[in-house]
Formats: C-alpha cells, sequence, structure tokens
C-alpha cells in the first residue's frame, strides 16, 4: 500500500552523529518536526536550528517550501537562519581581517537562500555591506565577497536599487574605471551596475554618465571572457533603458570606434566557441541597430518638406544629370515639369506628376527613398546602368527602379523584423552583419541589383511585379537560412540562387507533394505512421535522457544562473538541478532534485504556466510565451516552470512529456519530424516503381481457370 501524500520518507544528518531516518508528516508543524529531531539527539534548544537540503543549493526548509520535500531527500540539521544571519552580521563588523574573511565568504553564499537574506536585511546588514564598499578599506578578496553577497541579496527584490547612497555607487563605478583592479571585482561590478540600470532613469543616468562607453570598450577587447561578457551586458542594458535619440547617439559613437568590426574579428571569429549568453547580447546588438530605421520607416513623406524634396530630385538629377543640365536652360516651366514628369517615370515611380504619393505608405516610408538615395550616391554607376537599362527599353520589359525599391525596403524590413521588440532569449544573428557599417542600405544595394537581374531572367512585365517580388523575397530568405558570414558572400550565393534555380527548388518540392498524394501512396502513409511516430517518441525520451540546460529568467533581466534537467535511463524519475557555468553535460549523481514521473499530473504551455502568468503586470515578450512549459506534479499547486532555450528544444521537451504522460505528442516537430521519415521511406519503397505511374485503383484480379491441370502432381515424384 502506497504512503499517504501528507507522509515523506527522509534521512536527516548532523556533523557527528548518526543519520535519522523519519517519516516526516507534513501536516505536522516544523517546529515540532525539529523538536523531536534534536530530542533525538539529545540537543537542548530546538529553536535555534533549522533543516535544509544537503545537496544542490541546500536551501531552508521553511513552512511555505517543505512541501517540495520528495522521499528520499536528503536533509541536514544546521543552525537556524536567523541565528546564522546573527553570527555574520557581527563577524562582518570583525577587526580580524580572516574572520571577517570567512564571515563575508559564508554570507555569499547563504545570501542565495531568501530565508536567510530576509533575516539578514532585517538586522540592517545591508547597510554594513554599504559601509565596507564605501569606506573602501578592503581589497581583493575579501572586496569580491562582498560585492558577491550585495548582489545575492538585492536578487530577492527586498530593498529597492533607489535606496543606494551616491557614495556606494560611485565606489561600483570606481572599481569599473579603475585599470589597476582584480578582473573577479569588476566583473561583480559590471553586473552591479547591469542590475542597476533597467530599475529607474535616475540610475540610468547616473551609470551612463560615470562609466563612458570608451571604457566599456575597453572591458569588450580584454583577454577575459567573463570580463567580457559582464562588459556587453552592461553595454546591452544602458541601449535597452536609453531614449531612441540617446540610443542613437550611442550607437553612432559605438560606429566611430568600429565596434562592429571588433565583434566581428574578435568575438564572433575568436578561437574560442560563443556562449549562449553573448550570442544572445550580439542579437539584441544587432537588433536594436536595425531598429533605428524604425523612425524612417513609420515616417510617411512630406510633400513641402524640402529636404524630402531635394532627396527626390536628387534621384532624378543623378541619373538624368546631362538632360537635366540642357534642359533648365532651353525649355519654359511647363515643359520642364513635363520633362521632369517624364525622367520620374523612367525611375519607376507610380505617379509621375507627384513622386512623393509613391512614398506615403508607411512602411516602408522613408526609409526606402533613404536607400534609392543611398544606392544612388554610393554605387552610382550601378544606379544609373539600372535605371538607364530599363528606362530605354521599349518592349514593355522594363523593371521599375523607384516602385521595386519601394517594395523590397518592406521585404527587408519584414525579414530583419525592424520594428518589433527584442526577445529575451534569442540567439539568432546574422555574422555579416558585424562585418559591415551601414548594413541595412548594403544589403538594399545588393538585393535591388537582384531584383533587376531576376527581373530579366523572369522577362517580366509590370503585371508581373508582384510575382518578382515574391521570387526574390525566396532568394533572399533561402540565402540569409545559411548565415553567411560576409555581404560578399551573401551577395555570391545569392546570385547564385537565380530563377531556374529557384524553378528547380519549386519542382522538386511539386513533385513530391504531387508523389505523395496518389491514393495508393496516402494508403501507405498511414500504415506506416504507428511505426514511425513509434521511432519518434524514443527519439524523443532519449533526448529528456541526455538533458538540457535552461536558464532561470526573471521580469526584471536575463538571469547569469543556469540548472540542468534529465530523465533517468529507465524513464522513471526526473532530476534536475543548479549547475554553474560551462558545464555541458552534468552527471544525473549531481542532480539533487527529483521528480518522479508516477507523480507527473500535467503538462502547462505558454499563458496556462504559473511563471508567465506572474510576470503578466508587465509588458510581456511572445517569445517567453512560446518557448515556456511547467509540469505540474503531486497536487496542482506545485509547478516545475522551464523557458526553452530555443523552440526546439520547447517541442521535444514537450513531446517527451506529453509520452510520458501517456498523451499525443502536439508539437509543430512532431509533424515535421514524421513528414520527413515518411518522405524517406516512401522514397526507398517507390524506389523500383521510378517513372511508373501509379494507378488510383489497383488492377482487376483475373478470373481463375476453368481448370488446374497445368499444376505439377507431386505425389508421382515421391513414388
Amino acid at each position: 500500500m502506497p504512503p499517504p501524500k501528507d507522509v515523506v520518507k527522509i534521512a536527516i544528518q548532523m556533523v557527528g552523529a548518526i543519520p535519522q531516518l523519519i517519516d516526516l508528516q507534513q501536516t505536522k508543524p516544523l517546529a515540532s518536526v525539529l523538536k523531536d529531531v534534536c530530542d533525538a539527539w539529545s540537543l537542548p534548544n530546538a529553536e535555534r536550528y533549522a533543516l535544509q537540503y544537503a545537496d544542490g543549493r541546500q536551501t531552508y526548509i521553511t513552512e511555505s517550501n517543505r512541501w517540495d520535500i520528495k522521499n528520499g531527500s536528503i536533509l541536514r540539521l544546521t543552525t537556524s537562519p536567523d541565528q546564522e544571519a546573527e553570527q555574520l552580521y557581527i563577524g562582518i563588523q570583525s577587526k580580524n581581517v580572516d574572520v571577517k574573511t570567512d564571515s563575508l565568504k559564508k554570507l555569499a553564499s547563504l545570501s542565495q537562500d531568501v530565508t536567510f537574506a530576509q533575516e539578514f536585511i532585517s538586522r540592517n546588514g545591508l547597510k554594513q555591506i554599504y559601509s565596507i564598499v564605501e569606506e573602501g578599506n578592503d581589497a581583493g578578496e575579501m572586496l569580491a565577497h562582498t560585492l558577491k553577497a550585495f548582489t545575492e541579496l538585492m536578487e530577492h527584490d527586498f530593498v529597492s536599487w533607489e535606496n543606494l547612497s551616491t557614495v556606494f555607487i560611485k565606489k561600483i563605478v570606481s572599481y569599473v574605471n579603475m585599470n589597476a583592479v582584480d578582473a573577479s571585482i569588476q566583473q561583480l561590478s559590471l553586473s552591479i551596475l547591469e542590475n542597476m540600470v533597467p530599475t529607474s532613469r535616475l540610475l540610468f543616468e547616473v551609470v551612463k554618465k560615470e562609466v563612458t562607453l570608451d571604457r566599456l570598450l575597453t572591458h569588450l577587447q580584454a583577454t577575459n571572457a567573463q570580463l567580457q561578457l559582464k562588459a556587453m551586458a552592461l553595454l546591452i542594458a544602458l541601449l535597452l533603458s536609453a531614449t531612441d535619440a540617446e540610443r542613437r547617439d550611442m550607437m553612432d559613437y559605438l560606429r566611430e570606434k568600429n565596434i562592429r568590426q571588433f565583434i566581428h574579428k574578435n568575438i564572433i571569429h575568436s578561437s574560442e566557441p560563443l556562449g549562449d549568453e553573448m550570442a544572445h547580447y550580439l542579437y539584441v546588438l544587432q537588433s536594436v541597430s536595425l531598429n533605428l530605421c524604425e523612425h524612417r520607416m513609420k515616417m510617411s513623406m512630406d510633400p513641402y518638406s524640402q529636404e524630402q524634396r531635394d532627396l527626390l530630385q536628387s534621384l532624378r538629377q543623378t541619373a538624368f544629370e546631362s538632360e537635366s543640365e540642357v534642359s533648365a536652360g532651353t525649355f519654359s516651366t511647363e515643359r520642364r515639369r513635363s520633362l521632369c514628369a517624364k525622367e520620374f517615370r523612367k525611375l519607376g515611380f507610380m505617379n509621375n506628376s507627384n513622386p512623393a504619393e509613391d512614398l506615403r505608405r508607411a512602411p516602408p516610408g522613408l526609409l526606402a527613398l533613404d536607400n534609392m538615395v543611398y544606392f544612388s550616391r554610393n554605387t552610382p554607376s550601378a544606379y544609373s546602368r539600372f535605371v538607364l537599362e530599363n528606362s530605354s527599353r521599349e518592349d514593355k520589359h522594363e523593371c521599375p527602379f523607384a516602385r521595386s525599391s519601394i517594395q523590397l525596403t518592406l521585404i527587408l524590413c519584414e525579414i530583419l523584423h525592424i520594428g518589433e521588440p527584442c526577445s529575451e532569449t534569442a540567439q539568432a544573428f546574422y555574422p555579416m552583419f558585424f562585418g559591415q557599417d551601414h548594413f541595412f542600405e548594403e544589403l538594399f544595394c545588393i538585393c535591388i541589383q537582384l531584383v533587376n537581374k531576376t527581373w530579366k531572367e523572369m522577362r517580366a512585365t509590370q503585371e508581373d511585379f508582384d510575382k518578382v517580388m515574391q521570387v526574390v523575397r525566396e532568394q533572399i530568405t533561402r540565402t540569409l537560412s545559411l548565415k553567411p558570414t560576409s555581404l560578399e558572400l551573401f551577395k555570391t550565393r545569392v546570385s547564385a540562387l537565380n530563377y531556374s534555380e529557384i524553378l528547380k527548388l519549386r519542382q522538386t518540392e511539386r513533385l513530391h507533394q504531387e508523389e505523395t498524394l496518389a491514393v495508393p501512396v496516402l494508403e501507405l502513409r498511414e500504415k506506416l505512421k504507428p511505426e514511425l511516430l513509434e521511432l519518434i517518441r524514443q527519439q524523443r525520451l532519449l533526448h529528456l535522457c541526455e538533458g538540457t540546460l535552461f536558464r532561470k529568467i526573471s521580469s526584471r533581466r536575463r538571469q547569469d544562473k543556469l540548472w540542468y534537467c534529465r530523465l533517468s535511463p529507465n524513464h522513471k524519475v526526473l532530476h534536475y538541478g543548479d549547475v554553474e557555468e560551462g558545464v555541458q553535460s552534468p552527471p544525473i549523481e549531481s542532480l539533487p532534485e527529483k521528480i518522479p514521473v508516477a507523480d507527473m499530473k500535467m503538462l502547462l504551455v505558454g499563458k496556462e504556466c504559473p511563471h508567465t502568468k506572474e510576470k503578466s503586470s508587465g509588458k510581456q515578450n511572445k517569445d517567453v510565451l512560446e518557448l515556456a512549459f511547467s509540469i505540474v506534479h503531486d497536487v496542482e499547486e506545485y509547478c516545475l516552470n522551464f523557458v526553452a532555450p530555443t523552440r526546439y528544444e520547447f517541442c521535444l521537451w514537450t513531446d517527451g512529456l506529453n509520452v510520458l504522460l501517456g498523451k499525443e505528442m502536439t508539437s509543430e516537430r512532431t509533424q515535421t519530424d514524421l513528414d520527413v521519415l515518411l518522405s524517406m521511406e516512401l522514397k526507398l519503397r517507390l524506389l523500383d516503381l521510378e517513372n511508373i505511374t501509379i494507378p488510383d485503383k489497383p488492377p482487376p484480379i483475373p478470373k481463375p481457370p476453368s481448370n488446374l491441370n497445368f499444376c505439377y502432381d507431386f505425389s508421382h515424384a515421391e513414388q
């Protein structure tokens, strides 16, 4: 008979004593449980003791978290959090350097626990930490422990960052700005400032003023990877907290300092592999930079703006310079206006009498005009060749430059997600973005020439405009998916992917689709499905057994803390626990927390998850909702919450958990994998039927013969 749900079998250790094996009654007050444990070891003053996990983060057991204790857990009897907080509060004020250092080291470790942190802060412990930093008498290991303890205590959000004194902030800033400071202290100081920046406008302004971009760039160029990472984290925090105008100024300054080229050479193409955290920061930097185009993208052309009209006229003058000069002195105003309209028509504007009307649509708004002007000024020969080549054609096959540029700008904005908020978890950036200044404009210059090339290959007319732009979109997206490392490589690959190649790819996909739609093939597919679905189930469970590294994400900022989860080889227990940065695949024995699969009740995804509901008061980023899932276990109030690192991991984990729960796999990845496996299996089975038409109906069965005398009589042979 299974034990009641409110009773768990646990072991309790104490240094120098034989462990106790007890049945912990969850309905019994914790104070009574502690008294019984202390009495068994003849320990007086049970109120001075507490229980904590022996492994992992060694969290204190409280009335609020005691229901997380599982069968087989190992606990330890230790000093209670209030007693520990009192001792450390006294210890960090000690005149003895060794006592003070040991106290600060222990404080940094225990401050991760919310119960201890509450006790220490309630004794005004943070004030002592402020004093140690502000006085500036301590350095090296002691200061590193102090800053670590401060970071962990502030992580619990009991105290507002706005309560920090100016002296304290300036001291932290000084550690970042000084050269002769230990790297670990600089890392912790950068991390503190990164946490500080998003909390208030005032703190943002203080940090932005005190820590210059030049100083951050110096740290970015350090050989210490962790220091480089923390400097990038602070830079990203400043960019995200800045106003649009401040962000533009900061990005302009960084461009002057060639930050892109440095990142491209020394971070992306470094000998060390790029970590997930740095990949995320590079994605954000790319996204912030591209989103500077949003303002122009959403702004319609103002026909009364002299500056905008001059830009428009410069397009015409660059393309038809000699003709314009002659007409200026020869023709009347009316005739000049007519000639301008004709030239704007040759440029490919739909409304040639008032070309500003073509740019009233936003998006792409003035961004399209900016791109056209950039193309005409930076590659004048290619621009003139494009315009003159098409304006001189009389066979209705001319490619409209302006109309194509406006539509292409819109396509590029959609592909590059300009105007969309940064994802909290994404790591997908384009390496070629960091290898080129004016990336968006240079990409446009390559792609507008691709439009002209594809137009000629398709022998298109004005009626085919939408078809051409669809092909161009496909050419760009297919090439970007290959992640070219430079614009030159992108140009080479996108040029090689010509219209005939696109047609071949489309035809292959279409033939494959038609092949698989024949009635006998559909019947074969249905017969193969169960076997292949079982194969996918086994793959999902195998992936869960290998495990995945997850990040802890709060509404305040992207966390550095990591935890790992994996399924036991017998598929009966989920093991999980916190791990350090750089640990790839920890052994299952090192993961202290467990959830028996038999105790799992339900899988929640997206908005149903408790950790997404907690954050619903803030601006919820949609990508977190798309990657969030939770396991409900024991009773419905208790959940293990996940945010998958990628959509791929989300699909594999939710599928695997559904298999463990005996439910159908529902992710889009299941259908994709099933289609791939079915396609491969069908191709192998139909290999001998190549170029043979498969009839929709099976051939008729012939009538039986009138007699069977043609059969050989084996009985005669035996005689």
